[in-house]
């Protein structure tokens, strides 16, 4: 019976085998894009009916004019490398809800969340660019569906979404929000989550920048989440994040490409 569904797991991933947009990088992703559109809309709203909403007009100001100009960077990214198709069905949303957490995300579609608990650390409009691409970037390269793909297949024996939320709704809405950072998610998903994280953040400054915000802001929000973390963060191997030092590293390795598209969006305002 092991072999058996081993073997049946095999043929899953094999044919559903797709490739990271910008990157390359190949990754296991059996989510039809329709479903996961409506879903996000279901999901979305039902997050929003029951977490209170900011208040803080100054803040929700600033979410919204932050998100819009990362969401016209990417859409200008994607149609010059002939990729515009990725962002069919896409109808983006910008809110802001009164909670402590240091936390944010996007589900597909450009639905996107952040939590005041962050705005203490972001600080600027720069350090909200730095999260808010970071965030879109995950959307943008498809990172929840694979990751929703492997929950899929770990622990519902590959079941499609549809016929998982006819069944199994409860535990489908539970992968599902950990999956887009609503919750949490512990186990054989790290080394992949990892991952993705280092991905988000590369192109996620590359948005940035051609957002006109200038890259090096993300190096001074991540010494901020390091000097935040120090006591309380859990080894880099426990955490679905890269450790902050490591993700400083990589930034300064990207920051010479990033720095290229900043430039030029200040030629072109």
């Amino acid at each position: 019976m092991k072999k058996f569904i081993l073997l049946i797991t095999s043929i899953i991933v094999f044919y559903s085998c797709s490739t990271v947009p910008i990157t390359g990088r190949k990754q296991f992703n059996m989510m039809p894009a329709s479903e996961m559109l409506a879903m996000s809309d279901q999901q979305y709203d039902t997050f929003l009916k029951e977490h209170k909403l900011s208040s803080n007009k100054k803040a929700v100001q600033q979410v919204k004019k932050v998100g819009t100009n990362i969401e016209h960077a990417v859409t200008k990214y994607l149609t010059e490398h002939d990729m515009a198709h990725l962002l069919q069905g896409y109808d983006w949303e910008f809110n802001l809800v009164e909670d402590k957490q240091a936390n944010a995300w996007c589900m597909p579609g450009g639905k996107v969340v952040v939590y005041t608990g962050i705005l203490s650390i972001t600080k600027t409009d720069g350090g909200l660019a730095v999260v808010l691409s970071h965030e879109i970037a995950h959307a943008i390269a498809e990172h929840g569906s694979e990751r929703m793909s492997q929950a899929l297949v770990q622990q519902l024996g590959g079941m499609a979404l549809s016929v998982a939320l006819q069944k199994k709704p409860e535990e489908t809405r539970a992968l599902w929000l950990a999956a887009y950072g609503v919750g949490t998610q512990v186990g054989l998903m790290l080394p992949f989550s990892r991952l993705q994280e280092s991905e988000a953040d590369h192109l996620g400054l590359i948005f940035m920048a051609m957002a006109g915000y200038d890259p090096h802001e993300a190096i001074k929000f991540w010494q901020n989440m390091q000097k935040m973390n120090k006591s309380r963060k859990p080894p880099e191997f426990l955490s679905t994040h890269p450790s902050d030092q490591t993700r400083i590293e990589n930034i300064k390795k990207w920051l010479p490409e990033a720095m290229k598209y900043y430039k030029n969006s200040k030629k072109n305002n």
